[in-house]
């Protein structure tokens, strides 16, 4: 399924067992049918693939109580989630069974585990659902993904994806501090290129859209030794970051060059 990232906040609602361990985080994106929400453990990237587990076991339900976008409703995620602890309860007594992510999307939601086999799982969650949640439907996604395909192109956000995240854990980390995003203020960006060509090439861009240049020097980076620095006045909001960083990254990469990220100031509402 093709998705492309919401720019707005996501509240992340945890199970007890997905707490446990791990890099969770959470976002929205857009599919074919409407918004998805994709739960994903980040540090299995370094991972993937584990040739001991060649097999994908999704399993979850299908729920009435979702709002018109397809999404879990506010007082479905008790529910939800007892039902998710439920299925990775049973499937941690599955032998090298290993929780990767959790999808939900069009009133559907499924927790996929990457197993070594997956002979009687669907039995054992049928009848685990049919016991103890009965007025819920189950749905599986069983395959072989020896390549995990599904947790490295569905699951784990792409690029665009993984910015629109990084930009949210700041604007959080701002709005905690009291900050009133609203309100402009300098923020500096931190880019760096493999050639003083290829820097050229950014700040020429940089400049035609009101940028200023903060700091060009050279670093020990053997993939970026030509460093950047950029500031412009904007709103820290999360629509306007979301805005601002994308074009940033967008004409560094055209520029043969990584965006490393930014910083701003904190400014409350009384100044």
């Amino acid at each position: 399924m093709k998705k492309s990232v919401f720019p707005f906040l996501l509240v992340l609602v945890f199970t007890t067992s997905m707490a446990q361990t791990g890099d969770w985080d959470t976002y929205l994106a857009r599919y074919e049918k409407g918004p998805g929400s994709t739960l994903v453990n980040m540090s299995l990237k370094q991972k993937a693939p584990d040739s001991t587990r060649p097999f994908l076991f999704a399993a979850g339900v299908k729920f009435k109580n979702c709002t018109t976008d397809g999404l879990p409703a506010p007082t479905a995620f008790i529910t939800l989630n007892r039902i998710s602890d439920s299925i990775v309860a049973l499937l941690d007594r599955h032998p090298g069974s290993l929780l990767t992510g959790t999808f939900s999307y069009q009133c559907e939601r499924k927790d996929y585990f990457y197993v070594n086999d997956t002979t009687g799982l669907k039995n054992k969650v049928t009848r685990l659902l049919a016991d103890f949640f009965p007025g819920y439907t189950p749905a599986f996604l069983i395959k072989e993904d020896k390549t995990w395909d599904a947790y490295l192109h569905f699951l784990y956000p792409n690029e665009q994806t993984r910015l629109f995240m990084y930009n949210q854990g700041i604007v959080m980390r701002l709005e905690k501090s009291g900050d009133n995003t609203a309100l402009p203020r300098p923020i500096d960006h931190f880019l760096f290129f493999k050639t003083e060509k290829d820097r050229e090439c950014f700040i020429y861009k940089a400049i035609s859209q009101q940028y200023k240049m903060i700091a060009k020097d050279s670093t020990d980076r053997k993939d970026g030794p030509y460093r950047l620095q950029i500031s412009k006045v904007d709103k820290a909001d999360l629509v306007t970051v979301n805005k601002i960083t994308s074009w940033v990254k967008t004409e560094a990469v055209r520029c043969k060059g990584s965006y490393e990220g930014w910083e701003t100031v904190i400014r409350k509402a009384q100044e």
